[in-house]
């Protein structure tokens, strides 16, 4: 499997209460000392009107937004394949919405 690439959306089994759903990867690429882990924000379809849900158009997703309060880390054993790549001028919003949850 080729490396995680931030920008990257995965469909990721995130174990069963989970499911398996699509994530977009946040985190930069691990090195060869690095531990073989990778950050998401998952894809939800089942929206709340949270001010941390990011709503974009990704034409590869169904209808829904990434959830920036469900932040995970995971091993790169749990990515299943990728589904495609979010636009360099979407992730800048992704970004903004991770900050203000992080307090960053």
């Amino acid at each position: 499997m080729a490396d995680p690439r931030r920008g990257e959306v995965w469909i990721v089994d995130l174990g069963m209460a989970a499911k398996v759903r699509p994530c977009l990867v946040v985190s930069i690429p691990a090195l060869e000392q690095d531990r073989a882990l990778v950050t998401v924000v998952p894809h939800t379809t089942s929206l709340r009107g949270s001010r941390f849900e990011v709503i974009l158009p990704i034409g590869f997703l169904r209808p829904g937004g990434f959830d920036v309060q469900n932040l995970i880390t995971i091993p790169h054993a749990k990515l299943v394949r990728k589904l495609g790549i979010v636009s360099t001028n979407l992730l800048p919003v992704i970004e903004t919405s991770l900050r203000k949850w992080l307090g960053l």
